[in-house]
């Protein structure tokens, strides 16, 4: 790995952390980064996942006041979560990545395609002090949400955060906390089965990891001084170009 080449990944995951705060979106950037430095798509895909986790974490327990209400009745879409993350990430390591790049710019643009249109699905708020998470309508979307996760994270957070608030009671907030909470879940069962399939790429996930932690960080500055509206233009233009990418790749 070059000096450019980390130069490169630690601004990715600075642009990422900072994303992510403001807009979310972050893994098109991380994902692309890795991409371009020549690391093959699974590769990319899995190292992107690990290097997504503080991030998720750290959003996780800025919502502890809230989870702490529900956190009891949340454990079973945990658990549907860990099912479905592990099945989408035992998916990725059964094909090779030649198989995966097929796939890949159709993905990008359909999570490009749902990231853009997050403003419009954000769940309207709804009656009830806690979310309600035992319906059987929701469990299957959180099911199908997480296998999406584990088999490819962008856009994750944005389609979990649209299911639940179709299939949920709660607020917005209370919505978000739950989604970052079941978040959590679905990557590290995802990381631990990469880890396992041997096709994390730690150097690079090591550097990125830092800058992403300043990158969330200052992403609280950023917020309060650029549009939220400039950094999802910005994530939606990387996620088009990532595709056009993969599709004159072949």
């Amino acid at each position: 790995m070059s000096i450019f080449d980390a130069i490169l990944l630690f601004l990715a995951g600075f642009l990422s952390g900072a994303a992510n705060a403001v807009a979310g979106g972050g893994t098109f950037i991380t994902f692309g980064a890795m991409t371009l430095v020549g690391l093959p798509p699974i590769v990319a895909n899995a190292t992107s996942s690990v290097t997504q986790l503080p991030g998720y974490i750290t959003s996780t327990l800025a919502y502890s006041a809230d989870i702490r209400h529900f956190w009891r009745a949340a454990l079973l879409l945990c658990l549907i979560s860990a099912v479905g993350a592990l099945a989408g990430a035992l998916i990725l390591l059964a094909l090779d990545n030649p198989s995966f790049r097929v796939l890949v710019p159709w993905l990008l643009l359909a999570a490009t395609a749902l990231f853009a249109a997050g403003p419009w699905l954000k769940p309207a708020p709804k009656p009830g002090h806690e979310a309600s998470v035992g319906s059987l309508a929701g469990s299957l979307a959180q099911f199908l949400t997480a296998t999406y996760g584990g088999f490819f994270g962008a856009g994750m957070g944005v389609m979990m955060l649209a299911t639940l608030g179709l299939t949920q009671a709660g607020d917005y907030h209370r919505l978000n906390a739950l989604k970052n909470m079941l978040a959590v879940v679905i990557a590290a069962v995802a990381i631990v089965v990469f880890v396992s399939g041997g096709v994390v790429a730690w150097p690079q996930a090591i550097i990125m990891i830092p800058g992403g932690a300043l990158g969330g960080y200052a992403g609280v500055w950023i917020a309060k001084r650029v549009p939220q509206n400039a950094v999802r233009g910005f994530v939606v233009a990387v996620g088009l170009f990532l595709a056009f990418y993969y599709f004159s790749k072949g």
